[in-house]
């Protein structure tokens, strides 16, 4: 079985490249390889990780509205349609989403 992994873009920017590992209930965990556009979108997802680690919930959600603002897809690598509307959060070389 081959790999599933999506592009991570911002219109016509590749921001990143997800690679399954596992499903967790409705997650998906995934490996994260980011790519030159993602030193833009970094600061956000800090924002949004260190919010819900101090449990500041009202931050963490403006913080992933910020993310969502974005205008982000998760592209299927070999074809298929986008996902436009899905909850992301990326920390260092992981990253898992759920749509």
């Amino acid at each position: 079985m081959a790999e599933k992994s999506w592009q991570l873009r911002q219109e016509d920017r590749l921001v990143g490249t997800l690679t399954l590992e596992e499903i967790d209930m409705f997650w998906s965990d995934c490996h994260f390889e980011p790519a030159p556009a993602w030193d833009d979108l970094r600061p956000l997802f800090a924002a949004s990780r260190d919010a819900w680690v101090r449990g500041d919930e009202e931050a963490a959600l403006a913080a992933d509205e910020a993310i969502h603002a974005e205008g982000l897809a998760l592209v299927p690598d070999g074809g298929g349609d986008p996902i436009t509307d899905f909850l992301i959060r990326i920390n260092g070389e992981t990253a898992r989403f759920r749509h």
